[in-house]
């Protein structure tokens, strides 16, 4: 009778990231580590503590199975259903758009221009999350601030119930309004019952419909791509900007997360639309990221 190998993490990890890189997986060892880390429960440090810890039958055919799915090109954040975002868990799937480390960076310019640097602001303000998707925004804000009132819309009664979920996990859902509505509705501001708002922030669709064959596969073949793309990549902002008129208070902000190449042209929207003292943030790759506007 053959004898069945026992594998152990370590090296279980090194052959199936040789494995993934034979097949292209994009990051093979982060891929091999979340995957293996899921099955196991087991964090990535505690993997390598536990280098040494055999990997038993049920698990392995656990785990060979989300290897299947990655090599598929399915993300490693829908086969394990969590990704981290500001430090907090969030239960993602193809209903939403995976969070970003980029959009990290949204939700500290709104909590710096609220005042609010650190856990438990003191400010009282009313915030609106247009395009919440999963709520990583509005849940990380309403989490770290409980002062805050936020309302959150979008077209897909998919991601409210996402966003639903996650506002439950950390336990803000009673703290969040959740709307559905159509930005590009004639009557969507009358749907917002929590306006007006001191802030609106927003992750939209940016990306140009002639960009999207240039994405990578795990991004075409499995996240929704009504929270990628429009036409020109510019008409949720033109939306959004000319919604906002009619439910921010006088000296409310928007914030956008932009399109790398979009800044001078989300500036000129927006001054349009009756905002100054238009400011653009940089990401850490030195690309513009983050727009915002005070309404007059």
């Amino acid at each position: 009778m053959e004898e069945v190998k026992v594998w152990e993490v370590v090296e279980l990890l090194k052959t199936t990231t040789e494995f993934f890189v034979t097949k292209m997986v994009d990051e093979p060892r982060i891929s091999a580590e979340l995957l293996l880390g899921h099955v196991l429960a087991k964090s990535r440090l505690e993997l390598y503590l536990q280098h040494n810890r055999p990997v038993y039958q049920d698990e392995l055919d656990r785990f060979r199975a989300f290897c299947r799915q990655r090599i598929e090109g399915r993300p490693v954040q829908y086969i394990t259903g969590e990704q981290y975002f500001y430090g907090l868990p969030f239960v993602v799937d193809e209903r939403v758009l995976i969070p970003r480390p980029e959009t990290e960076l949204l939700v500290e310019h709104v909590l710096e221009s609220l005042g609010m640097t650190g856990r438990g602001g003191a400010r009282d303000a009313k915030i609106l999350d247009i395009g919440t998707g999963s709520g990583c925004i509005a849940v990380t804000m309403a989490t770290l601030c409980p002062s805050l009132q936020v309302s959150v819309v979008d077209c897909s009664l998919d991601a409210l119930a996402v966003a639903r979920l996650n506002a439950a996990k950390h336990g803000v859902e009673s703290r969040i309004a959740f709307i559905f509505a159509d930005m590009f509705e004639e009557f969507f501001a009358s749907k917002l019952y929590g306006a007006p708002y001191d802030l609106i922030v927003s992750n939209p669709p940016y990306i140009p419909a002639l960009e999207w064959e240039t994405l990578q596969r795990e991004v075409k073949q499995y996240e929704p791509k009504i929270a990628l793309t429009t036409l020109y990549g510019l008409e949720c902002y033109r939306a959004i900007a000319a919604q906002a008129t009619k439910i921010l208070i006088p000296g409310g902000l928007l914030c956008f997360e932009l399109h790398a190449d979009a800044a001078l042209m989300v500036s000129e929207i927006m001054e349009v639309h009756g905002f100054s003292g238009i400011s653009v943030t940089k990401d850490y790759s030195g690309h513009d990221r983050i727009i915002s506007g005070t309404y007059a």
